[in-house]
Order: structure tokens, then sequence, then C-alpha cells
């Protein structure tokens, strides 16, 4: 129903409904973050048999590159409830290649669960997409998962959490055990033994206050419990230390009721200066009901969050959009599935309403659109809804420009919210079509890729007729292979994998350019003159006017601005984008009759290309972030094995009884590298790579 269709105000969804909470899990690959999912849909009734991750079953995992390999490749959306709660689920991946997957999950999450393993603590994806959801201000809860496993330290993942994210952790919950010994849960706030009945995969489970677990029948060994009273101490001294308000309760020896606890946690963690941690078991159905009760106690739902700021196109400034479902529509595409030839449309709506058949503007691309229909997600499933309003997040169809990162708004009060940072390839390689037909159906299938995933890069070489498909890493590069081939039965040849590289200039230059030439009728003249000077490394271009540009038509400025824009696409070493330069225009010369936009666009192309050629410049290749956990009789042939491949070591530390190498290497050396590492180790050493940056390998 529209809204003119009402005559008035809106129905508003949400006058009656649950409170809401977007959140999203996020971890290191194979954490236990898709597993934790998986319990959540069942103990929420939202499933009725669980799977398992190991087994190709579990539910948010549905497409077959996720069963087969055992990870998450694409961010996966469900919807369930709890405690009146209605939650919004977002299982992102672990997998580095995938990186964007979890950026533009957090950017519109209102909370975050973060999974740390109880063996390997903060492991260094952990670390990425923790860093990750501080950039975008998502308070958050940790869960210790796997604490029935051999080495499991619920103390040392906490103090890895403190020394290695910053953050500042209060254990709500303390397990009963580690490893074989693990035996249940204390609950910290209430002071009560928590113990899971298995029987019912965990879905029913006793809560018995600490001083009368010795009358249970199967009571734990009372040594496990005396540690109660110290965590509990360690909770309050940091909560008092971390909420002002509560400090004054703490000193003054006043009632420590739970429910004074839990409000001084939810300032807390919604101010992130806290994070309330978890512990449990996953798999073993252990310690899951908690972390939704903390969801909901703890994170704030929409209406508890600063709102976004959007660029008002009417007024040229920015301004905060509230959270109110009678506000103008403002909603952000986070994500573009296509299925078929139909095009699935993932938002999150920050203030308004959004119903079937009504319009919108999509700000980005300046197109008006139409939403077809709306739907809930749940992984691979949908549920069609008439209507969607402010802090849900839904699935529109019907929309046929939108790209991820797009802004949607109401027609008569155009937002720009904030656009999906954008991502560099690092990685390419050269798909050949083995005849004409194929290679039709091949560039349909790359095009359907690019506008799903917007770090995947597609370039068709004229000479070869080659398409030059560039990603992440090599495991993103494979995984869109095998869709190409599962999905739609296309088999290219494949060339050998390529490093991507930049460019800049080690020193100072001056340069100019000059176009005078007639083209058609008409006699087409340009002069600029510029000075370009190398800046530090990853602090981006900069362009800048010394000239008075008051002086200048705006059409020659924006003219030559471009054109310099465009030059630094492809530069002079071997034609790869230049990086980390800054470009001053030192003149402009006109000629009366014959300047025009295009010569000077054309003259500060040439200009770009004189100055670069005497400015010394030089390629920047990917250089990767590498870390290697090893058995300590295996670091010597670990760290030779970098060494070999260029690889330089920067830091070196023991954890969980393991060693710890990081170092440094180029991508161009790392091609095969995880299968030579296994071998020099005896398949020992777990490895992670991510990539750092564009730079010289000195």
């Amino acid at each position: 129903m529209s809204h003119a269709a009402t005559g008035g105000k809106r129905p508003n969804p949400r006058e009656k409904a649950a409170p809401l909470r977007n959140i999203g899990i996020i971890a290191h690959i194979d954490a236990g973050k898709t597993t934790l999912t998986e319990r959540i849909l069942y103990y929420t009734d939202r499933i009725h048999r669980m799977g398992e991750v190991h087994d190709g079953t579990a539910t948010m995992d549905f497409m077959p590159e996720e069963q087969e390999r055992g990870i998450t490749i694409a961010s996966a959306c469900t919807t369930c409830a709890w405690n009146g709660h209605t939650v919004n689920i977002i299982d992102t991946p672990g997998h580095v290649d995938f990186t964007i997957e979890v950026e533009r999950s957090l950017r519109v999450l209102d909370g975050a669960v973060g999974v740390f393993c109880a063996v390997g603590g903060v492991e260094p994806q952990s670390e990425t997409v923790w860093r990750q959801s501080e950039k975008f201000g998502v308070p958050k809860l940790a869960f210790v998962n796997k604490m029935d496993r051999a080495g499991a330290n619920f103390g040392a993942v906490l103090e890895a959490m403190r020394t290695r994210l910053g953050a500042v952790v209060v254990p709500v919950m303390a397990p009963v055990g580690e490893g074989e010994d693990f035996e249940g849960l204390l609950d910290l706030v209430t002071m009560e033994y928590l113990s899971f009945d298995q029987s019912t995969q965990g879905r029913e489970y006793s809560r018995t206050p600490v001083d009368q677990v010795a009358s249970l029948p199967d009571a734990p060994a009372p040594a496990l419990l005396t540690a109660a009273a110290a965590w509990r101490d360690r909770m309050l001294e940091t909560l008092a230390e971390a909420d002002d308000t509560f400090i004054d309760v703490y000193l003054g020896g006043g009632d420590m009721d739970p429910q004074v606890i839990r409000a001084a946690l939810r300032r807390a963690t919604l101010a992130r200066r806290a994070v309330p941690v978890f512990a449990g078991s996953a798999l073993r159905n252990t310690g899951v009901q908690p972390v939704l009760d903390g969801v909901c106690a703890y994170l704030p739902g929409p209406d508890a969050t600063a709102p976004v700021l959007g660029y008002d196109t009417a007024q040229g400034r920015k301004v905060p959009v509230p959270f109110d479902p009678d506000a103008p529509l403002s909603a952000l595409v986070f994500k573009v599935v296509m299925e078929g030839s139909r095009k699935y449309a993932l938002l999150r709506l920050y203030a308004g309403t959004a119903s079937e058949g009504e319009a919108c503007r999509n700000v980005t691309r300046e197109k008006d659109e139409r939403f077809s229909k709306l739907y809930r997600l749940h992984a691979g499933r949908r549920e069609q809804i008439e209507t969607a309003v402010a802090g849900d997040i839904v699935a529109a169809v019907g929309l046929r420009s939108v790209r991820t990162g797009d802004t949607l708004s109401d027609p008569a009060r155009p937002l720009l919210l904030e656009n999906i940072a954008a991502y560099r390839p690092v990685i390419s390689l050269a798909l050949e079509p083995r005849n004409t037909e194929e290679g039709a159906k091949l560039d349909e299938v790359l095009e359907r890729f690019t506008l799903e995933d917007p770090t995947l890069a597609v370039e068709l070489d004229e000479g070869t007729g080659q398409r030059i498909v560039s990603g992440m890493g090599e495991l993103h590069l494979e995984v869109v292979l095998e869709r190409m081939r599962r999905e739609y039965g296309v088999s290219p040849r494949v060339g050998n994998p390529q490093v991507v590289h930049q460019e800049t200039i080690l020193c100072a230059a001056t340069g100019s350019g000059e176009f005078d030439r007639e083209l058609g009728d008409q006699q087409h003249y340009g002069y600029v003159a510029l000075s370009m000077a190398p800046r530090p490394r990853d602090e981006g271009t900069r362009i800048r006017f010394e000239v008075d540009t008051q002086q200048w038509p705006r059409q020659w400025v924006d003219a030559v601005e471009q054109g310099i824009t465009d030059s630094l696409q492809s530069g002079v070493v071997k034609g790869y984008p230049v990086q980390d330069v800054e470009i001053a225009v030192t003149e402009m010369r006109r000629r009366d009759g014959a300047s025009s936009p295009a010569g000077y666009h054309m003259a500060a192309v040439a200009a770009v290309k004189d100055v670069l050629s005497k400015a010394n410049p030089v390629l920047l290749e990917p250089i990767m972030f590498v870390e290697i956990g090893v058995p300590e009789a295996h670091v010597g042939s670990a760290i030779g094995l970098l060494g070999a491949r260029g690889g330089k070591v920067e830091n070196m530390f023991d954890h969980s009884g393991q060693k710890v190498v990081q170092a440094l290497a180029p991508l161009r050396e790392l091609f095969g590298f995880s299968t030579a590492l296994r071998s020099a180790t005896q398949g020992r050493a777990g490895l992670v790579m991510r990539f750092e940056r564009f730079d010289r390998m000195e």
C-alpha cells in the first residue's frame, strides 16, 4: 500500500512490533561462527534440525562452494525471535579473501558478536574484523567458543583480547572446567551454575545458585567452583572502571542486584567502553542461549545508535538521518544478489518506510525506482512482506539500476548516505573462451558476478580477446571459477595467476602538456603545466590548483581535473594506476576562439604523462602480511622457507604452545606457498595471509 493510498500518516508496522536487534557474527575462519548461528536458529525455533558445517548441512552456508569447503563465503542473513525481541543476524565470512563481505555487513549493523576459539584465541583475521567493527563504531559482545577442546584457556583468550585488540573485557560467564574437564558455565551476574541437557541438544538447561551446587546429583567438583567469587570480583572491578554510574555503587558497597549490573553492562557496551564476554561450546550445545540473552540485554537497537549522516543534495551539507519510521525514506543497499534473471537488493532502512509498489529515488545513480516486492531473509529462503520500516534489513526486487553501496531515498527528499569502501584487487587471471558462443556467455556471467561483488574487476584485452579477472586472492578467484562452472556451465581456459601492480614516483618534477588540433570542423586548444611530488605510502592522491580557478570557466577547470584523474589510471612504467602523488596545476593558458574543455582535458593528460616520466616512476607490488603458527621444532624450516620467498620476519612470539611468526612478503613469491609450508613442517603449520599494502619490497 502506498503512502498516498492511506490518506494520511503511513501505517507503522513497528508500532506494536518487538524491539529490534541487527547483529553480525564476526571472527577468524573456523572459530565457529556458522555453528553458533545454527544453534541460535534451532533454539529460536527458526529451524527444526541443526545442520553442521563439517557435514555441509549448515543452514547459513547455502552455497555449494561453502558446503564443500566448510567455510562461509557470502554473508547470509536471517531473522529470528528471542525474549520478545526480533533479531536480524548476518553470518559473515572469516577468510581474508572475502573481507568486503564483512565490511559491508558491519556498515549496516547495530551490534556484533565476536567469536573466538578458546585454543587459538585472537587469530589474525579476528583482529582484522574486530578493527573493522571499531572503524564503524559497532558495540560488541564476545563469545569464547570451543571450551571443550584440548588446550582451551579462557583466561589466555581474555588477556589476548586486552593486549591485541585493546578491548576492555568484562567476563559475564565463566567456564566450569576447560578442555576435557569442561562441565558447564557460571553466570557471574546472577551467581548461578548453568548445566545444559545434551539429551535435548542443549535446548533445556538448568540454573542452580552457586551455594546450592553441591546438592546436585551430578555436581561438578567443588574445586572447580571456587573460582566463581574471583571471576565475579574481576567482573565488578572492571565494570566499575568502565561505567561512572556503577563505580559509585561499587565503591559504596551498595546492592549488587543483577538488574543493576545488567544496566551498567548495557551502558558500558553501548558506549563501547566494555565488551561483555561469554563462554561455551556451540558444537556441544553449551552456552548459546546466554549469548542470545546478552544480545537482547546489552547490544543496541536501531533507536539506541548514533544517527548516520546523509548528504542533503538540496541544502549542500551533511545532516543526521534520525531513526524514525515516519521520516522520509533513507536506505543503503549493502549487497546485490543475482538469482536467474532476478536481482535482489539487500537493504538497511535507516529512516522511513518502504512498501510494495512504492516509488523511491536511487540518489547515487540519479534514477527513479520502484519496489516490486519486499522479503524478509532466511539464508537461501525468503518470506514476502508488504512493508519494511526504519531499522529493518530486507531484500527488495524491482530496483533495476542498483549496485552495492547505493542510497535509496524518498524522491521528495534525496539524501546521499556514505558509500561502502572500495578495495583494490591484488591478483588477476586471464580467461579465454573456447569459442564465440562461450565468449558471449562468459561476458554475461562476469557482468553478474561484478554486480554482486565490488571487489571483482573485469577488463577485456582487445588484442588477445582474453578477459582479465582481478580479485582479492587465490581463493577468491578459485570460488569465482567454481561458481562459473557449477551455476552456468562455463569453463574457459585459465592462465596462470598474475600479480596486480600500482605505480608511483620517487621524486618531485614539473611538466606541461599542450593540445592544439582540429577535431571535426572545430579547433580545440589547451595548455596545462603541473608539478608533482610523492606522498607517503597509502596517503592517496591529491589534486590542487595554484591558478585562480575563479578566473577560468568552470567547465575548463573540471576538464583539467578530469584529465589528470583519467591519466593517473595508467602510469608510464607498465600502464598500472598511479597512487600516492600530489599534483598542483601551476599554469593554464588560453587561446581566444580555440580554448575548449576537450582541449584542456587532452592537455592535462599529456602534462601528467610528461611529469610522470621525469619523476623517477616505479612499480609498487602487493605486499602481504603473513602469519605462521608452528611448533617450535619446525620454526627454522618455516623461517627458511619465508626467506627463500623474499619474506622479512617482523615479529615472533609464543602463543598456545606454538611459535607465531609474523612477516611481510611480496605476493608474487607466495603462489603455492601454503603447499610448500605444509611439506616443510610435516603439515603442522597454520598459515594466514592478508593484503597489507602496495609498496616496494626493499
